[in-house]
């Protein structure tokens, strides 16, 4: 049976561990097929509406491609095609496009917009970023994760996220922790700890798994004997200048560079970035933070760093499309095989 079909795709915690593992098995399985030249469309005649009020590159490609890939169609709405939520409410918006299309996808800012999306809507709805999850991107990481470990479990893997913990991308893996038992430790400064709602939630959860989710300012014991350290970013475009001077003055030292990579203890340590990453001088967006905030080495990871994690990096990267074109079919195909 299919648990999946006709389901939202929100946020990690409404599923189980179980539901998230088949999820990852379908996604090695469709890559396979993929690199094997051996593609069945099972998304014929289907319309998938994806609805971008943040623009991005990763997570519309991959909805495109993966789309394209299983023989559905597309409609684009960048920001400011819609009516949604000016001329037209959300609530109208969902009714409207659920009679036109089979799914639909939302990329923007406020999670609450989604969830009235959802609500009112008859068909699968997807989420490809919001304020405060990122899903899809999540488990992109854990196929990338199975790729690098294939024997062992999740609950025998040890990850470390480091920098901004107060994001879309931690408060995900925080999640995706505390229902696949994965020792996470999250290293930042206490200003920028995940929400304590979402947090305590979590670290509930992880207890009742045998395993824990952790929040420390101290890098050395944070990153001690991890299988993994991830960063993110930690200015966004979208954020005012003038918060940028507070939040990288915080974090400069939890910058992940060689000092960090030597106090895991692991000389096989892997390197996680959802990218994109402010590693080098080759932006003028980079070049003109590193001068005015006085860096030398990228921002958030040098790119030393980056570049010795680049195939993972974006393996991870690429994972995007199969992960998604999973969560497509799993929630489009009424009888499929995990």
């Amino acid at each position: 049976m299919n648990y999946f079909y006709q389901r939202d795709f929100l946020r990690l915690l409404d599923f189980s561990n179980i539901e998230l593992e088949n999820i990852i098995i379908l996604s090695q399985k469709l890559k396979k097929i993929k690199k094997n030249n051996q593609e069945t469309q099972l998304l014929k005649r289907k319309n998938i509406a994806l609805i971008f009020e943040k623009e991005s590159t990763r997570t519309r490609c991959s909805f495109e491609v993966a789309a394209f890939d299983q023989g559905a169609h597309v409609t684009y709405l960048g920001p400011g095609s819609t009516h949604l939520g000016t001329k037209e409410s959300i609530e109208d918006t969902a009714k409207v496009l659920s009679r036109l299309y089979d799914g639909i996808e939302y990329r923007g800012h406020n999670h609450e917009i989604i969830e009235i999306l959802a609500k009112y809507s008859n068909v699968p709805v997807w989420n490809g970023l919001t304020e405060k999850f990122h899903p899809t991107q999540i488990i992109a990481d854990l196929l990338t994760m199975k790729e690098v470990y294939p024997k062992k479990k999740f609950y025998e893997i040890k990850c470390a996220y480091i920098g901004d913990s107060h994001n879309n991308i931690a408060n995900t893996l925080i999640e995706a922790a505390s229902i696949l038992g994965i020792d996470l430790r999250l290293i930042s400064p206490k200003q920028y700890w995940p929400e304590k709602n979402i947090l305590n939630t979590c670290q509930e959860k992880a207890r009742k798994n045998k395993t824990q989710i952790t929040c420390t300012e101290n890098i050395q014991n944070g990153v001690k004997n991890v299988d993994f350290i991830y960063t993110d970013i930690w200015v966004s475009m979208g954020e005012p200048e003038q918060t940028w001077k507070e939040k990288i003055e915080l974090l400069k030292n939890y910058q992940v560079n060689e000092n960090i990579i030597n106090m895991t203890n692991n000389p096989s340590v892997k390197v996680l970035h959802c990218l994109p990453a402010l590693h080098d001088k080759k932006n003028n967006i980079v070049k003109s933070i590193l001068k005015k905030y006085n860096l030398t080495n990228g921002i958030e990871i040098t790119d030393s760093i980056f570049q010795k994690n680049e195939k993972i990096i974006f393996e991870q990267a690429e994972n995007r499309l199969h992960t998604i074109k999973a969560i497509l079919i799993a929630t489009l195909i009424k009888t499929i095989n995990f």
